[in-house]
């Protein structure tokens, strides 16, 4: 009898056991994943009495709770009240609290019959309402599985950097792109805002060749790129809200190689030597200018560079003899003290291995961008005192159609195998206070390669959410890279945010209507890759700049402004296919992706504009891909005469 009671009770606890393994609910799914996860059993669902409680009064803490309000409206179309106080069943709750085992920007969610949110800081407390948005948008019913999480970033600084000067992007791309970098927990955001192109494809000229620095400049009238600038005011703006986001803005003035649209501007203060894209070391004039240029966005009681970082550039620049690497390592040390005397921490390009000179740079409290072991070997650096954000080129930079570096970064190498303690072919140990963290880069070097900015986004989106999980989990990600990589893309950009232009899930029609108003609306910004967008047309002889639609970005025409050619305009370029509206009645398909945009007329094609090869110098030596891409813009129509019906958007090629 004993025997057989001794049997039930072993059955009963391991099916209790079992039952209680089964109802832990596993680890969500966020980027970047979570450090630590205890599964609860069951979901948090909140209800129409749902409030975001902070226990406490904290200004900021009360920002960032409100903030986590709007967001959840715009995401998910329910506004929940803030308050100070009690919390109930069904709440959000934040409260700050005191946890000396607990990292810098890290936090607690306990998800019960409530939501609590602990943490030390109000950055933690941001962070966390990261996970859950992240968490929420993957539920139809806007629940939340029950559990604990303890979560931490490994690396202080996990950035981007960002190349608008050799391309123009607007400062509405920036702010979105303030909010995306957020939405994964990317904190910091270099701003490279001078720079120029290759002289090899404009005539061998440095007088012809493409130069831009993009801030408005009040000290030298005529600095600032005519084709597209930010005003202080916008930049102000946008490092404001960089801050109420915890994302940190470091402007970038790149000198003194890359420095063609100051010389320019200035033509004395060019190297007949190097290049006139390299500043002249031994004309005082040449520091006469950068002292004023730096001066303008750093000094006052309200600087234009608000953070406290400001790189000063020095990368690349010639190392052939001895005298210009001191005069070189001399200005390097000239400009790291000219903004610490403004308060700033400067930050450099790695470069002082490429030149080994006798002239003293100061090390401490100043970063390092470390790019590429010759020219800045890291253990060295760190034996000088120097810190490193590693930003290793052969794996992290992309440069479109560029045909070196990287067009897409390999997102599986380095989900499985990089972190930032690995510089270059240089190991460092996992927590080595020499590495702050790490970054990745976009350049634009081909000027006039017809990259759009949603084609600069489509590279860098998948990179952001991968390198953001590099970054703040490193090397204890537990999430096979195949799972990551089909589930990443179910996640938003961000809460407002869509540069991509995704409409619905799977492939599907995602809009129609029977009948195209001139001057209408329509529910979508634009329609991203992959697309097709088909109407039926009764025509009419349209004027010239005739749109069919436009959004913030784009312009789709049925006369081009130029030749009355059915057509589009982004990014500054305007491209036509071979095609006419006339009178008379025909079915019409765009049909775009990441490469080219078709036109197909009565479902046959009648033109790809794909990627272009252009040929320039004696025997076409030198070479440049051209992008004829299109998000297909849908946001209001134009003013036209033609009878469009039948509209059908659908996010797939159908051809």
């Amino acid at each position: 009898m004993r025997k057989i009671k001794r049997i039930v009770l072993l059955a009963c606890s391991v099916f209790c056991l079992s039952g209680a393994v089964w109802a832990q609910n596993p680890k969500p799914f966020v980027i970047p994943e979570l450090k630590e996860w205890k599964g609860g059993d069951g979901q948090f669902v909140p209800t129409a009495a749902s409030r975001i409680v902070c226990i406490s009064g904290e200004a900021e803490l009360l920002r960032v709770a409100e903030a986590f309000a709007a967001d959840y409206e715009e995401m998910f179309g329910v506004r929940m009240p803030v308050s100070v106080g009690k919390a109930a069943a069904g709440d959000f709750v934040f409260q700050l609290k005191a946890d000396r085992k607990m990292p810098k920007e890290g936090y607690d969610i306990r998800i019960t019959d409530r939501v609590l949110i602990s943490t030390p800081e109000t950055s933690g407390a941001f962070w966390a309402t990261r996970t859950l948005l992240q968490m929420t948008e993957q539920s139809d019913t806007r629940s939340l599985a029950k559990g604990s999480i303890r979560d931490f970033p490994s690396y202080a600084v996990r950035g981007f950097m960002f190349d608008c000067a050799r391309k123009f992007f607007t400062i509405d791309f920036l702010r979105d792109y303030v909010k995306f970098m957020a939405y994964y927990k990317m904190n910091t955001f270099q701003l490279h805002l001078n720079d120029n192109g290759f002289k090899q494809y404009f005539e061998n000229d440095w007088n012809k060749t493409y130069a831009a620095f993009r801030l408005e400049c009040d000290t030298y009238p005529g600095l600032t790129a005519e084709d597209g600038y930010y005003t202080k005011q916008e930049f102000i703006d946008l490092q404001k809200l960089a801050e109420n986001n915890y994302v940190e803005i470091i402007p970038e003035i790149d000198a003194p190689a890359h420095s063609l649209a100051f010389t320019h501007y200035k033509p004395e203060i060019g190297s007949q030597t190097y290049g006139m894209d390299h500043l002249d070391l031994g004309n005082p004039e040449t520091y006469k200018f950068m002292d004023g240029l730096f001066k303008e966005y750093l000094e006052g009681d309200n600087p234009v560079f608000r953070g406290k970082r400001v790189n000063i550039g020095t990368d690349e620049y010639s190392n052939k003899d001895k005298k210009v690497v001191e005069q070189f390592r001399a200005f390097t040390d000239h400009y790291i003290k000219f903004v610490e005397k403004y308060g700033k921490q400067a930050c450099a390009w790695g470069a002082l291995t490429h030149a080994q000179g006798d002239t003293p740079v100061k090390a401490s409290n100043v970063i390092l961008n470390v790019w590429h072991n010759a020219f800045s070997k890291p253990h060295e650096m760190k034996k000088l005192g120097y810190k490193i954000i590693n930003i290793p080129n052969g794996l992290v930079y992309i440069v479109p159609q560029a045909g070196y570096y990287n067009d897409y970064l390999n997102y599986q190498y380095l989900y499985e195998n990089w972190t930032p303690v690995i510089v270059g072919d240089e190991v460092f140990d996992d927590k080595d206070p020499a590495i702050l963290g790490g970054m990745f880069a976009l350049w634009n070097d081909h000027v006039g390669n017809g990259i759009s900015m949603q084609d600069v986004h489509h590279r860098a989106f998948p990179a952001m959410q991968t390198m953001a999980v590099k970054m703040w989990t490193g090397k204890d990600t537990k999430l096979p890279y195949t799972e990551f990589n089909q589930k990443r893309i179910t996640l938003s950009e961000a809460p407002g945010v869509n540069i991509l232009g995704r409409i619905g899930n799977g492939k599907e029609l995602v809009y129609e209507t029977d009948v195209v108003y001139p001057n209408m609306k329509t529910p979508h910004r634009e329609i991203g890759y992959d697309y097709t967008v088909s109407f039926d047309i009764e025509g009419t002889n349209e004027t010239k700049g005739t749109e069919l639609f436009r959004s913030r970005d784009a312009v789709f025409y049925l006369s081009d402004p130029l030749s009355g050619m059915l057509g589009y305009a982004r990014d500054g370029y305007l491209y036509t296919f071979d095609y006419r509206v006339k009178p008379g009645k025909a079915n019409l398909a765009i049909e775009g992706d990441n490469q080219s945009t078709r036109l197909y007329v009565n479902g046959k094609l009648v033109e790809e504009l794909d990627k272009q090869t252009l040929y320039y110098n004696e025997g076409g030596k030198d070479k440049m891909y051209r992008s004829c891409t299109l998000v297909f813009p849908l946001e209001q129509a134009g003013k036209f005469s033609s009878r469009i019906n039948n509209l059908k958007v659908y996010n797939y090629k159908q051809h």
